[in-house]
């Protein structure tokens, strides 16, 4: 009897065994390559995704931490942990475990877009293509647009979904300024009739670099520098009638141009406190959530050039090392989901722009997405390369230029 219950004792370890490596190798390492999504589901069950990506933004922080996360539990019994650290530093893992030959590294989604997207393709990091593996993608995506085909001028090829939506737009307060802008000519009128209540983030603030830019477009045209070469006197040449224009209101900014607000957190508490006329952003949204709260005038207008406000997408990836592509995939359906998009959409959550093409939603859905700026006609980002470019420009002949 006891060789019997030893016997059986042994039987049941082996099988607890195979289980376990079963479960071990559903789980990790999983070739999704040539699954269908049926399979990517059901292999994901009970994993663990670890979503890493900038952790400064508090909003959106807990938006993923109180919606997604228990969404992707409940509705797919998979884990999410979310990371944050920056963008640097993540790029910098990956460089270094590719180096290091690791083929099971702990991110699994990276939220990233312009030069890191290209660092990270350049240098071979990325799993893909995988959009194709994402239902909500085909349904709800316009796959021709450019913000979805090219990010800050490197093409996508399916290496990364789009996640988000940033579009740079100028506030005013219309109770202080009644006339209508549509260009920088416009607006270089209101400044200079209205002396010390306009200015913007010095360089290379990220806002503060994308109203440059949008000077630039405005003034010598996106289409004459969307292919400039990265050679700075180049680019000089280019956008000189810019950077003359940028000389010519400096005088009649806040301070009389001889300091700019050091972030666009420190514009918005001067807008705030109605010590400028004019503030700006990269999540007009947020603009909604301000005024709602009252720390904006309810009389807060957007400007819409004519010829366009800079938008950007940011996206979703998976690094090629990742160890649960399966798990990773899932994730980044849901957060191409109706729900998920219109959730983040909340100006009461985050207010992060959709990515959805509105025209594929229908009627019922699209109440979900409730109130929401929308700039009607948008310019692409220029390639990434050139950003620092231009910013390095601007501090030589417009900060340290003319005093």
């Amino acid at each position: 009897m006891k060789k019997k219950f030893l016997f059986t004792i042994c039987i049941i370890f082996v099988l607890g065994l195979i289980g376990c490596s079963n479960k071990a190798k559903n789980i990790e390492n999983v070739d999704v390559s040539n699954m269908s999504y049926e399979d990517i589901e059901s292999y994901s069950k009970e994993s663990t995704v670890n979503f890493y990506g900038y952790g400064g933004n508090e909003v959106m922080n807990k938006w993923f931490d109180t919606y997604v996360i228990p969404q992707m539990k409940e509705k797919h019994n998979i884990t999410v942990k979310r990371v944050g650290m920056d963008i640097e530093n993540i790029m910098n893992k990956l460089i270094s475990e590719k180096q290091a030959g690791n083929a099971s590294g702990n991110i699994d989604v990276v939220w990233l877009n312009g030069e890191n997207f290209k660092s990270a393709k350049d240098n071979s990091l990325l799993f893909g293509p995988f959009v194709d593996k994402l239902p909500n993608y085909e349904k709800y995506i316009d796959k021709d647009s450019e913000d979805v085909k090219i990010d800050f001028g490197t093409s996508v090829e399916g290496l990364e979904a789009p996640f988000g939506k940033a579009q740079f737009v100028i506030a005013v307060d219309d109770s202080k300024i009644t006339d209508t802008i549509t260009n920088s000519t416009d607006l270089e009128k209101i400044i200079k009739a209205n002396p010390g209540k306009f200015t913007y983030p010095a360089l290379p603030d990220f806002t503060g670099s994308a109203f440059v830019r949008n000077i630039i477009y405005d003034i010598v045209g996106y289409d004459n520098v969307k292919d400039l070469p990265e050679d700075k006197e180049i680019v000089r040449t280019a956008i000189k009638p810019a950077m003359e224009y940028l000389n010519s209101i400096k005088p009649y900014l806040w301070n009389n141009g001889r300091t700019y607000p050091a972030t666009s957190a420190q514009l918005e508490n001067m807008y705030s406190d109605a010590e400028v006329y004019f503030t700006m952003t990269y999540s007009p949204n947020a603009l909604l959530g301000m005024i709602e709260t009252g720390e904006f005038s309810k009389n807060t207008k957007i400007i819409e050039f004519d010829k366009g406000n800079i938008s950007n997408t940011h996206f979703l990836a998976i690094p090629g090392n990742s160890k649960n592509k399966a798990g990773a995939i899932m994730l980044i359906n849901f957060l191409t989901s109706i729900d998920a998009q219109a959730s983040k959409n909340d100006i009461k959550n985050w207010g992060d722009v959709s990515v959805l093409d509105k025209n594929k939603i229908n009627e019922e859905d699209m109440k979900k997405f409730g109130e929401s700026i929308s700039i009607e006609k948008s310019l692409p980002e220029l390639k990434a390369g050139l950003v620092p470019i231009i910013e390095e420009i601007w501090m030589e002949e417009v900060l340290e230029g003319e005093k």
